[in-house]
């Protein structure tokens, strides 16, 4: 793992309740109260990210107070374990043991509520007083260990993979921090590209910074596609020779790294205080890659660094907007959590966060009412990807006499028992059609129920408590602020869990979602990142919201429409298509074990010849 540098037994807790500071004026000495192991945990950890990494330290003092302990704690954290894979005097497996190790004692700390160790005792009190989730540094702290080993990135698209899983995580902590203290480093989440981008950004600028560094270790963490463009460029870096090519290779990546920094959009609608310290950390990488531009032959000896002039240029105007934004915002400061020692040993857990609470343990899917078992289906015959348009709520409702909303409400039971359902026969990938683009024609006092109970699902459903990796598809320029804000909090939270992919599509439109796909590869041809004389399949599904999602094998519609209504086009063209006529509420789980049996009795050929004669009936998956 490798931190951006800018030259970034139960749980028993007190009343949730929150002391506003006025002003920002609470100091990081009042937070650790009479705790001298405390107070010095602390003062290690601000001297670590300090040494390890200046630019850190800059941008974390322009947090307020209240915050800075917990900014170091993290990313001291992340310093330790970037130092213990990287330890080029020691074996790759002793390295990667050291790093399960430390990874390992932080489950335990976690679980005892302290440490013996003062950077996991910070981090463990920033945990539980800033109410951390670190389970979603899980994939993180796995990539730390895998570091060690190495890495090599056939592409670019390879390597920012790699990147985001890396760093997103733990800036996805310093995002939980600005929430909890009440000035949220709110992201729309049609920005969560630009955000993506950035970390990019970021990341490639600290590898250009350590070129020479990286080098001299044996690493060379550019891409072969980027190195292979210019034949003799690989040879020369692993020799050190600076020549032509290596000059060409090293400025393109310069240019590729300011433009993924260059996103101007990305702190609209942010708290004053939040934007100046990601504007800042946009400014101080940009001063990083002038230097790295300044440098030439000498980037393969030594990490160039930007002037004082040129970081105070940055520095000083930032001191004064953060100051004015932190003096006009009453902060909140939730009280610690208090975690009993356990009795017996402490035994570690798979989720990353070892038995900090029963209440965060993920839990298995409650049983079927009338306790039906969920059918066996064999591997072959498991869809990868089963979406649904969830139609029929309102008619439900009128049959009944009953308002529309009331229709909604039933509904959500039906949509539970679709990932009870997921859960309980393996399936990797849900997409639910919750509300379209054109459903905005709707009454406003349906579609201010439908919003009311999205947003009380995501911050109180069960599902949060299952092993579903939750996430949004759609546009949000036109949802709730609370909306939006819950969906950003869920998909954070949830982003390191391995079960069922749930996606839920909030104003979403398959042309739209396509129109901006298009738009976003005609901008990335016009910045020189695609060839448009070579764009395929592929580079166009690279630009859809969710690349990674599957091409869906099975959309089922309910309530007797026969119709795909604008729903994931692209991903669904080769869906085999289901209707059935019950509306959705009168649906439940073996509803869907009966759809994916349908699905197993098909035989899909994408275009070839049939294999088998289509008279020959096919053998029964084996559902029931």
């Amino acid at each position: 793992m490798r931190t951006i540098r800018t030259t970034p037994q139960p749980t028993t807790a007190e009343p949730d309740t929150v002391t506003r500071v006025p002003r920002g004026r609470a100091t990081a000495r009042s937070l650790t109260g009479g705790d001298p192991a405390l107070r010095e945990a602390y003062r290690l950890c601000r001297r670590t990210t300090r040494r390890h990494d200046p630019g850190i330290h800059a941008l974390i003092r322009l947090m307020p107070a209240v915050l800075r302990p917990a900014g170091w704690a993290l990313w001291a954290a992340a310093s330790v374990l970037d130092d213990l894979a990287d330890r080029r005097d020691v074996e790759p497996a002793e390295r990667a043991r050291r790093v399960e190790a430390w990874t390992e004692a932080l489950r335990r700390d976690l679980a005892a509520g302290t440490s013996t160790d003062p950077v996991r005792h910070a981090l463990v009190d920033t945990a539980l007083r800033w109410r951390l989730d670190l389970s979603g540094l899980r994939g993180a702290m796995i990539g730390a260990r895998e570091d060690t080993r190495g890495r090599s990135f056939a592409d670019w698209a390879e390597w920012r993979e790699w990147s985001n899983e890396g760093i997103v995580p733990w800036v996805d902590q310093v995002r939980h921090l600005f929430e909890q203290v009440g000035a949220p480093m709110t992201l729309r989440l049609e920005r969560r590209r630009d955000y993506e981008h950035f970390v990019n950004g970021a990341q490639l600028t600290d590898l250009l910074t350590d070129l020479g560094a990286d080098l001299a270790q044996g690493l060379l963490l550019l891409p072969h596609e980027a190195l292979d463009a210019r034949p003799g460029a690989e040879d020369d870096l692993r020799a050190r020779h600076w020549s032509p090519a290596v000059a060409a290779v090293v400025g393109e990546a310069t240019a590729l790294a300011r433009r993924w920094l260059t996103r101007p959009a990305m702190t609209r609608g942010m708290h004053p205080g939040a934007a100046t310290v990601l504007d800042t950390a946009a400014r101080l990488l940009r001063a990083q890659l002038d230097a790295v531009d300044a440098a030439g032959p000498a980037l393969l000896t030594r990490s160039p660094a930007p002037s004082l002039a040129a970081r105070g240029r940055v520095l000083v105007p930032a001191h004064v907007r953060s100051r004015l934004a932190w003096s006009l915002t009453p902060l909140s400061v939730p009280r610690p959590l208090t975690v009993p020692r356990p009795r017996g040993p402490v035994t570690s857990r798979e989720d990353g966060q070892g038995p900090v609470a029963e209440a965060t343990a993920l839990r298995p899917p409650p049983p079927h009412t009338e306790g039906v078992r969920p059918p066996r289906i064999a591997a072959d015959r498991m869809p990868a990807h089963v979406a649904i348009i969830m139609d029929g709520n309102g008619r439900w409702a009128e049959e009944r006499g009953l308002p529309r909303s009331e229709g909604h409400r039933a509904g959500t039971a039906a949509a539970y028992e679709m990932v009870y359902g997921a859960l309980e026969i393996g399936l990797r990938h849900l997409t639910l059609y919750a509300f379209s683009t054109e459903n905005w024609k709707r009454d406003g006092e349906e579609i201010k129920t439908i919003m009311e109970g999205v947003r009380r699902e995501v911050d109180e459903g069960p599902v949060r408590e299952l092993d579903v990796r939750q996430r949004w598809l759609g546009r949000c320029d036109r949802l709730p602020e609370d909306v939006v804000e819950a969906i950003d909090r869920e998909e954070r939270r949830t982003r390191s869990r391995t079960g069922l992919i749930l996606t839920v599509c909030l104003d979403y439109g398959g042309r739209d979602e396509v129109t901006r796909a298009a738009a976003a590869l005609a901008r990335a041809a016009r910045a020189g990142d695609v060839d448009p004389d070579l764009i395929g399949e592929d580079d166009f599904a690279r630009h859809l919201p969710h690349p990674d999602m599957p091409d869906v094998d099975l959309l089922w519609r309910t309530g007797d429409e026969q119709r795909t209504s604008n729903f994931l086009p692209w991903q669904a063209a080769y869906a085999e298509l289901y209707f059935t006529p019950h509306c959705w509420p009168d649906v439940d789980r073996r509803d869907l074990w009966q759809a994916v049996a349908e699905y197993g009795r098909r035989r899909r050929r994408f275009g070839a010849a049939p294999l088998i004669s289509p008279r020959r009936p096919p053998e029964d998956p084996g559902v029931g």
